[in-house]
């Protein structure tokens, strides 16, 4: 089988958020079972492309808007990243400084539907004219609404038809974003016979989502649990992805033990594991706070990510306010960047409840890293949390997870304290879990876990189970080959 994953990211090479962690993370684990594992990918203007060369293997043009738009695809070792990597260079769409952000306004891409239109034509353009590809089994794997086009037009555009029995998987990351549009935006794709329209939209609207879940082959999301909660929940596509049950199929999300490995971690300032993670974890912790100003003799919660809606950060300042005001003897540290009203927001915190609470407004991997290491809890209060991948690396790095029970937090965290349970101390818990959005009920979780901070002996046990937890690729791994198997 020949397996192409199509992603508008791939960790290390371009990263937002857990789609890139994932892309960059199953092709590898994958590799050894396939033929060939490709991941393909837009051509972005960020230093990764820069500082790696890569062989041109096609130059071709691709149909947008009455003309014809040049482009190159360009191939790379699988030494760098473990699988091999295809990246689709587009003058004018795809080099850009940011994956869908202009790091310099911080506002979205005015044509982010050209751009990843222009990309997914331009793949099946390759493919098409590169028969040695597609010859032997081949599959697409596509992720979210920025590939999701590529079910419909390699079954129904005129120019793509020999591709029309190549079985396809839809991945979805996250239901929020759908790449909705208006309808005239039909016109730029290439021809297809007009009974087909239908398919292009969903409410009245352009809906490559929707599109993706009507053509697909089979339609999976990130955990079991989100996948319920779509079905109930997904901004309007609700009743769609009911109409399309017997297709889908929720599969956890898994991480790369390799990259997240705090015996082997080159990020971060000591390497441990289960039997020394006291010592571990503190050695980290003193190094962090010697970055921020915080106290190394407290209980540290931190919180990494997008600062933006789903992610649940608008509770933070709120929250943060009131352990301050309680008196909680606390350090509370942020790291991410997103909404600017949230920026605004922490650098003012930062300076009104200095030696409190601290901050860092960037992506930074290598501190992300530390971070994990030397906090002892995680924040992670989501209003939408598809799976979510930071809190099984809080549990590999021996850090409790504080999370919402939405999506996939309530797939993986098991509650320390649980409601309703009589004998708790046979309750394998691995976090505290929250229902209710508000600062009220996180903190109730706060109150918790520093009183088992307070406690090394319990604290140790807890660091110790969490870390023992498995939340690899494999286990996901087997059940996306099985599915795929189920298609060829």
């Amino acid at each position: 089988m020949n397996l192409f994953h199509l992603s508008a990211e791939c960790y290390p090479v371009a990263k937002s958020g857990g789609l890139g962690d994932v892309v960059g993370a199953l092709p590898k684990i994958q590799r050894p079972h396939f033929e060939r594992v490709t991941v393909v990918i837009p051509a972005y203007k960020l230093p990764w492309f820069e500082k790696h060369s890569a062989d041109v293997v096609y130059s071709g043009e691709l149909p947008f808007r009455d003309s014809l738009i040049p482009f190159e695809v360009h191939e790379y070792p699988e030494s760098l990243v473990g699988f091999r990597l295809l990246s689709f260079h587009i003058p004018g769409f795809t080099d850009r400084s940011g994956i869908y952000l202009d790091p310099e306004s911080g506002a979205a891409y005015w044509d982010e539907s050209d751009r990843f239109l222009c990309f997914q034509i331009a793949f099946l353009e390759w493919i098409v004219n590169s028969p040695d590809e597609w010859s032997s089994h081949p599959l697409f794997h596509c992720h979210d609404h920025h590939t999701a086009l590529i079910p419909f037009m390699s079954r129904y555009c005129h120019r793509f038809e020999t591709l029309a029995d190549i079985p396809n998987v839809l991945t979805i990351h996250n239901g929020e974003y759908q790449g909705r549009y208006s309808k005239e935006f039909m016109q730029h794709i290439p021809e297809f016979s007009p009974e087909h329209i239908g398919l292009l939209e969903w409410n009245g609207q352009f809906n490559s989502l929707a599109c993706g879940i009507k053509c697909a082959w089979r339609v999976t999301t990130v955990s079991p649990g989100y996948m319920k909660e779509l079905k109930n929940s997904c901004q309007g596509l609700e009743t769609l992805l009911r109409l399309e049950e017997a297709k889908t199929k929720g599969i956890l999300n898994g991480i790369d033990t390799q990259t997240w490995n705090p015996g082997t971690d080159p990020f971060i300032s000591a390497h441990y594991h289960a039997q020394n993670v006291s010592k571990g974890k503190q050695q980290n912790k003193e190094v962090l706070m010697s970055e921020f100003e915080l106290q190394a003799d407290r209980p540290l919660f931190s919180f990494i990510g997008r600062l933006v809606h789903e992610k649940g950060a608008d509770l933070l300042p709120d929250l943060i306010h009131k352990a301050e005001q309680e008196g909680l003897e606390a350090s509370f540290l942020v790291l991410g960047t997103g909404d600017r009203t949230l920026h605004d927001q922490f650098y003012s915190l930062k300076h009104t409840s200095f030696g409190y609470f601290d901050t860092l407004l960037e992506y930074n991997e290598r501190l992300a890293h530390l971070i994990y290491a030397g906090s002892d809890f995680l924040l992670m209060p989501s209003r939408v949390e598809p799976c979510g991948l930071n809190q099984l690396y809080a549990m590999r790095y021996g850090t409790i997870p504080i999370v919402r029970s939405v999506g996939g937090l309530k797939d993986t965290v098991i509650p320390i304290h649980p409601k309703n349970v009589q004998d708790s101390p046979t309750v394998q818990g691995t976090g505290f879990v929250f229902d209710h959005f508000s600062v009220d009920d996180i903190w109730s979780c706060i109150v918790e876990a520093s009183s088992l901070w307070s406690s090394k002996s319990e604290l140790l046990s807890n660091r110790r189970r969490i870390m023992k937890q498995d939340f690899s690729w494999e286990r996901s791994a087997k059940e996306y080959h099985q599915l795929y198997r189920d298609l060829i």
